[in-house]
């Protein structure tokens, strides 16, 4: 069964798109700075992007090729939603740490203003 060369560009598109979203949302390295980055904002964009593309081509699509942008599709819609909670759960992590150093902090400032302030009224 030979495949043609419109399916080939097809397929090639709907995994450029699945690569960009895959790298943006930290799941593999950037091949240039060989580095995770976790770029949600541009992940959602890719995303889009093959969503635009299936309403568009809405009956121009093989029976393969639409399971293969619908699977494309659902894969990064799941992982998208993983790395928003992710993120998300960070951001309560060291908001929760920010609040106790600073709760620490101003337990110290209390502590060492008593002590300062009754060395100076003793020392007068």
């Amino acid at each position: 069964m030979s495949i043609d060369k419109n399916t080939l560009l097809f397929h090639q598109l709907v995994l450029s798109f699945h690569t960009a979203a895959w790298q943006q949302l930290g799941k593999v390295a950037n091949p240039f700075t060989n580095t995770i980055e976790r770029d949600l904002e541009s992940a959602s964009m890719s995303i889009d992007m093959l969503d635009m593309i299936k309403t568009k081509m809405q009956g121009n699509l093989t029976d393969d090729e639409q399971k293969f942008l619908d699977r494309t599709l659902r894969d990064l819609k799941l992982n998208y939603m993983d790395e928003l909670k992710k993120q998300e759960a960070e951001k309560l992590s060291a908001e929760s740490s920010g609040d106790e150093s600073a709760e620490d902090s101003e337990s110290d400032e209390g502590e060492g203003g008593g002590e300062n302030s009754e060395k100076t009224a003793g020392g007068e």
